[in-house]
């Protein structure tokens, strides 16, 4: 595992946060997903948070993001490595594509190189869009002397009509994320990635995207639809409705916000056949046939606008024979599905991961977080850059731990890393552990105290001793190495010859 790049990805809808963390092995091609985490925002507290994939509250999300962090980080697969970095996921009401053609012509027959097809590229990306910023630019259609190839690298030519896809998006979504992520959490963005084209990529097969197909993310109050044909794009567009709004028809049933989401993924159903004849009431005081009036009226109206998609984008349903795969968390509406594919008269299956995805972890339910799982893999593709750091190992000496389970409460025997015993006990055995720095710190600086004093008392005796006033009739208070006792001995021998020390004629002297 050491030699494996691990990948942190993430994604912001309207109704949840989630995080997700891989292993991908480059040399086997094989990515792990180790850990999922999520944190929702529904509720009277958190439900503006972000409303249509747009981050409205940046101090609420960023809290949110925090949680998810410090949840994914905890995990056993991934301690005690740090996040450093992440993917971001690019979705939202105002992700749409945008066709943009460009031409080339040559004098001679030329061949279409790598770097012929990126000017193209980059020449596409230049066109102006107003209050809109380009996210991403995907090749629709490539005609090279009027014929089109799937792969134009390579062949010679005299004249290139290419025709791009724009993915386009409002300037706030992509700044807001920045905020939140970069200038709130302290993380660096790797990169950003299209959520629907991630999604499409992870759960559609190459057979798939050729016939034709139409990719549907159903989400909380948006509905992403991608249609392939011939092996790319042909359209993307973004829808402003979504579960939530199915929810919202049963809260004027009066019920909250929760209780309402709850009943409707318990006893919706939106292929309800008989809605002009009431059921009696359940024991749990529920009249099915209301909320189910409710679900099917909202479910047909959210299957017509999905329908509508194939017309904006000059198609018919016989042009995409394999059908619709869905995902996101309506597709999971009791009754959807059949509803869909009656009413679109194409088949529709559920999207689920495909590919070398290995789940690592049994909690995470691939088919519930295809869109974190779809940015990972998409991240791992081309020039992966790490996510996270292993700490430095830290050598502290600690003192004999006294701590025992029923320090913990009822919860010490179930105790797990994101537990809040575990978190209370972690944060208890910071607090010592400041204490006794905090007393080794006082000591220390005592001790430094003390020894200047020392010092300086040593050094004030010293001068004493060198600079003494009266050293002619004391005799053993000069040192009899220093420099004055030998002065003191010269005069006392020449006081023993004469009494006027300028009569002695001494050439030594």
């Amino acid at each position: 595992m050491e030699q494996q790049k691990y990948i942190v990805a993430i994604e912001i809808g309207s109704s949840k946060i989630k995080g997700a963390i891989g292993a991908f092995d480059s040399a086997k091609n094989i990515l792990s997903v180790l850990a999922v985490e999520e944190e929702s925002l529904t509720g009277d507290d958190l439900g503006d948070s972000v409303r249509y994939g747009v981050i409205q509250n940046i101090d609420k999300v960023s809290n949110a993001l925090n949680r998810i962090r410090r949840k994914l980080e905890n995990s056993p697969s991934v301690a005690p490595r740090k996040i450093r970095s992440v993917y971001a996921a690019v979705g939202g009401r105002s992700l749409v594509s945008t066709p943009c053609e460009v031409t080339r012509q040559f004098n001679d027959d030329t061949e279409v190189t790598e770097m012929v097809f990126d000017q193209l590229r980059r020449e596409a990306r230049q066109t102006p869009m107003p209050d809109r910023e380009i996210v991403d630019v995907t090749t629709r259609e490539c005609l090279i002397n009027n014929m089109n190839y799937s792969h134009p690298v390579g062949v010679i030519a005299r004249n290139i009509k290419a025709t791009f896809n724009l993915l386009s998006a409002k300037t706030p979504l992509r700044r807001n994320l920045a905020r939140v992520i970069s200038d709130r959490i302290g993380l660096d963005i790797n990169g950003y990635i299209v959520r629907p084209l991630a999604e499409a990529n992870l759960v559609l097969t190459d057979e798939e995207k050729r016939l034709g197909t139409m990719m549907v993310d159903f989400g909380a109050e948006t509905i992403s639809v991608v249609i392939y044909k011939n092996g790319a794009v042909q359209y993307l567009s973004t829808l402003p409705i979504g579960s939530r709004n199915i929810t919202r028809d049963l809260m004027t049933l009066n019920y909250t916000e929760e209780r309402a989401d709850d009943i409707k993924k318990l006893a919706g159903n939106a292929d309800y056949q008989d809605p002009s004849r009431r059921g009696p009431r359940t024991p749990d005081g529920l009249d099915y046939t209301e909320i189910n009036n409710h679900v099917a009226a909202r479910s047909g109206e959210i299957i017509a606008n999905i329908q509508a998609q194939i017309e904006y984008a000059d198609l018919k349903p016989s042009d995409i024979p394999c059908g619709i795969v869905i995902v996101g968390g309506g597709a999971k509406l009791k009754g959807f599905c059949n509803l869909l594919g009656s009413q679109t008269g194409v088949k529709v299956r559920i999207g689920s991961p495909s590919g070398l995805i290995r789940i690592e972890d049994a909690r995470i339910q691939p088919n519930d977080a295809v869109d974190v799982i779809s940015i990972l893999a998409e991240a791992a593709k081309g020039m992966t850059v790490e996510c996270m750091d292993r700490p430095a190992p830290v050598h502290t000496t600690q003192e004999p731990s006294t701590d025992t389970n029923d320090d913990l409460g009822d919860e010490g025997s179930r105790i797990g890393e994101d537990s809040p015993a575990f978190l209370r006990k972690k944060e208890k055995e910071r607090r010592e552990r400041e204490k006794r720095e905090e007393r080794e710190r006082k000591r220390a600086e005592k001790e430094e105290r003390e020894r200047a004093k020392r010092e300086a008392k040593e050094k004030e005796k010293a001068d004493d001793d060198y600079f003494v006033d009266d050293v002619v009739d004391q005799e053993d208070k000069v040192p009899a190495s220093s420099f004055w006792c030998g002065i003191k001995n010269r005069i006392n021998k020449l006081k023993d010859k004469v009494a006027n020390p300028e009569d002695v004629e001494d050439d030594n002297f």
